[in-house]
């Protein structure tokens, strides 16, 4: 048969193969998973459910099929493998959506989760659809709303005033986490500054926990570090400044109490109480300035004013003078130094004031330099600035004691006390919007703020044709009066509801419990079906969440674990942060840039399996990175699946020795670096495999043992050729191939062989040669000689299996 007959015979029809093994998988219960089977150890792989609103992109994609060859590679190694999926559709981006198109925000979530569905179901991916949960369904926010009174009743959750992230486009607060480099990270508006009455959540009492019990999790060191970050522990000493010619004082924190000495200014921030009492009492001479530039600051979103990399800005408090305590006591001279406020001190970090000790800190050497500030060396570390640790000099009665050791005891000499700070602030969870989970709480003007009855659960979302958010910083709920207008379930007086909704990252906290559990009435979750599951074992999920749904959702693991609610503190065991796919151009895909890639259309041409293959075949999974799109890619993929068709027609009795042997190197290959999610060396293993069959034949046997070693990177490829070569039921019932250790066994090895550390040539020798024999075959190669003629061996070092190293002179 000539090349284009062979060329032909290898094309097949993905649309038809994948519509009849879909349709096969779903109507057999292919992938509903029992809660348990016998002789099969449970195993959850978890990825993070998407926002319905619109269509599923290249994204998702990544997201969630790649991760279905973990899984699917898991279940044939013999684990019972639970792999749900659900919508978190409450929240922003559904609402703004649907607000653009002019649709009521629930009939657009729906629509969109119908037609994501269809999208998501032809990845043929192993999702367990019976568990399927959607935030936005009354029997899952119900058990939201249950937990948020658990979490109110037990002191976690309360309404209070707070310097609160208002975003005048989406006309909500945010979260600090929902704000990047000072605008809003769903329509990029710029935020403001308000204080406001908001609901929050205390996530700062599980500070010191969140950070201490990663060290038992198996995460990758840069998820920890970046929870770590954000979370800020800081562990120093908490001082006082007197205020000279009064009784007040500023109390400042710092971790470096070993500096006071050099403390030459205090910055306070442009917030801090003081100020504002000051400029009240008319204390500050200069107040048109402190007030403009208070004025400005608000402006600034946190992460602007404390963006290590702009310039540093501040005013002087003229008039008023704070006393370095430690110079003051020790009767030294310039004990009185000037107080500042400047934007990059914030006032609900540590104590909203700072000792400024510019020897010893770079971004207070730079404020000291621009606005003219003495600078005092009183730790013998180097050039300024210089934070090493060294020893102590020009600070008195400390003079050449080490840092370590001063610290404490200048604290016990002032009187002070040591203590932690930290960057994290309480979470805020109310949100001004119509799209989420009412707050299940009631204001009664004789009983104050009191819980819903929890038999009133849930608390339903009203219809409302007004569902349009406002600018008086009001939820579009309360204009909707037979919600609003209640009676208090204590004393049963006339009462209002409770008008802002839940933020999206509470309904997403704990959905990974529902899955578990999605049919009970009863509870959110029982204790006998986690005792089944969780913690779960692998989860998947994108790099932005780090700091917030993932933080997030350990708070509220921990939450519900000292409620007695939930069997373990952590709630999954193994983290991984997927990289990032950008445009065939290198860019991150945007319509406006005209480079986002349409997988629906990929998936047309070429088929599923294609598309999952090279997403998993453009870098490895376990490394987070930016893959460009390459449209050549996936076509390259294409062949090589329609040379895998194509080994149909390639079937002999016998298979070479040399494909048994690398049959099972492939084996051992793909199992290795499936289980470290190195998926893309795996396919090239395959790749190599399939070549050499295609070159020269195989058995059915050992194509059999291939399509299962297949099966997880391309099911439906997999599928149609077992069936076609009638090897029984599905493929992905079936166990993962096993490698034969005799097989995967060398005969003959290649040594590189060195004399004084440069390799002179290379010698191939019996796997198992003694140094002997390794000896003799080297001492005879013909360049080897060359290179020793008049040189004596002084040294023969053989390290087996992997080279030589001749010393000689």
């Amino acid at each position: 048969m000539n090349n284009q007959d062979n060329s032909k015979r290898k094309i097949f029809n993905h649309k038809a193969i994948e519509s009849r093994w879909q349709k096969y998988w779903e109507e057999n219960n292919i992938y509903k998973t029992p809660d348990k089977m016998a002789d099969k150890e449970n195993y959850y792989v978890l990825v993070e459910f998407p926002y319905p609103s619109g269509n599923l992109h290249v994204g998702h994609w990544h997201a969630f099929a790649v991760t279905d060859i973990f899984a699917r590679y898991k279940r044939m190694l013999g684990y019972n493998v639970l792999y749900p999926i659900g919508f978190d559709a409450f929240g922003l981006p559904a609402e703004n959506a649907a607000i653009k198109h002019g649709l009521n925000p629930r009939k657009w979530t729906e629509a969109n989760i119908a037609h994501m569905s269809a999208q998501l179901r032809s990845m043929g991916a192993m999702f367990d659809w019976s568990r399927k949960v959607a935030t936005i369904d009354p029997g899952y926010y119900k058990w939201t709303q249950w937990q948020f009174l658990q979490f109110m009743k037990a002191g976690l959750a309360e309404q209070k005033n707070v310097p609160a992230n208002w975003c005048p486009s989406c006309k909500t607060v945010l979260a600090n986490e929902q704000v990047i480099n000072g605008a809003c990270e769903r329509c990029d508006s710029e935020v403001e500054k308000k204080d406001l009455k908001q609901w929050t959540l205390k996530i700062t009492k599980y500070a010191d926990r969140l950070i201490d019990d990663l060290d038992e999790l198996d995460w990758p060191e840069e998820i920890k570090k970046s929870q770590k970050e954000w979370i800020g522990r800081s562990e120093g000493a908490e001082i006082d400044f007197p205020i000279k010619d009064s009784d007040e004082k500023i109390k400042v924190f710092t971790t470096r109490p070993d500096t006071i000495f050099g403390a030459t200014y205090m910055v306070l921030a442009p917030e801090h109480e003081l100020v504002k009492k000051w400029l009240e009492e008319g204390k500050i001479e200069n107040k048109e300035d402190v007030e403009n530039y208070i004025k400005e600051a608000k402006k600034k979103s946190e992460i602007e004013r404390t963006n290590a990399e702009k310039e540093k800005t501040g005013v002087e408090l003229k008039g008023i003078k704070a006393l370095n305590p430690a110079r003051k006591k020790a009767k030294m001279e310039d004990s009185e130094i000037p107080v500042f406020i400047a934007d990059y001190v914030l006032a609900h970090y540590g104590t909203g004031a700072i000792m400024a000790v510019p020897a010893h800190d770079e971004r207070d050497y730079d404020f000291a330099k621009k606005y003219d500030l003495s600078i005092l060396q009183v730790v013998a570390c180097g050039d300024l600035p210089c934070a090493e640790k060294a020893e102590l000099i020009n600070s008195g009665p400390f003079d050449k004691m080490g840092s370590e050791e001063a610290k404490k005891e200048i604290v016990n000499w002032l009187g002070a006390k040591m203590t932690k700070t930290y960057r994290l602030r309480d979470w805020v969870v109310s949100r001004q919007r119509y799209w989420g989970v009412p707050i299940p709480v009631v204001h009664c003007e004789k009983c104050g703020s009191v819980p819903e009855k929890e038999e009133s659960l849930p608390i339903l979302l009203p219809e409302t044709d007004d569902y349009l958010p406002s600018d008086d910083g009001k939820s579009p709920l309360a204009k909707v009066p037979e919600f609003v207008n209640t009676t208090c379930p204590v004393c049963g007086a006339p009462a209002k509801r409770e008008t802002d909704t839940l933020d999206t990252f509470v309904d997403s906290s704990w959905y990974f419990l529902r899955y578990i559990d999605p049919e009970n009435e009863k509870e959110f979750s029982s204790m006998e079906k986690q005792k089944t599951w969780m913690p779960v074992d692998f989860y998947s999920g994108g790099a932005e969440h780090t700091t917030m749904h993932l933080l997030y959702s350990r708070f509220w693991q921990k939450a519900l674990f000292d409620l007695g609610l939930v069997k373990d503190k952590e709630p999954y065991k193994r983290r991984l942060n997927r990289g990032l796919i950008m445009g065939p151009d290198g860019q991150k895909m945007s319509k406006s840039k005209g480079n986002v890639i349409d997988p629906d259309e990929v998936v047309a041409n070429v088929g599923s399996d294609s598309v999952r293959m090279y997403l998993a075949f453009m870098g490895p999974y376990n490394e987070p990175g930016h893959y460009p799109w390459n449209p050549d890619g996936v076509v390259s993929i294409r062949r090589f699946l329609e040379r895998v068709y194509g080994l149909k027609f390639a079937i002999k009795e016998e298979s070479s020795e040399e494909l048994k042997k690398l049959l099972h190197k492939t084996i051992k290959k793909v199992r290795e670096d499936s289980e470290r999610l190195k998926f893309n060396t795996a396919i090239s293993a395959m790749m190599v495999f399939v070549r050499q069959a295609e070159k020269e034949g195989i058995t059915k046997a050992d194509l059999q043992a291939f399509l299962k070693l297949l099966a997880p990177y391309a099911p439906h490829m997999a599928e149609e050729l077992w069936h076609e070569l009638a090897l029984g039921e599905s493929v992905h019932t079936q166990e993962y191939p096993e490698f034969d250790e005799a097989l995967i066994k060398e005969d003959t090895i290649k040594l590189a062989v060195q004399i004084n550390g440069k390799v002179r040539a290379e010698i191939e020798i019996p796997a198992d040669a003694s140094e002997d024999e390794v000896r003799e075959v080297a001492l005879a190669n013909g360049n080897i000689k060359k290179h020793l003629t008049d040189k004596e061996i002084v040294k023969f070092i053989y390290v087996p299996g992997k080279i030589v190293n001749i010393v000689a002179k």
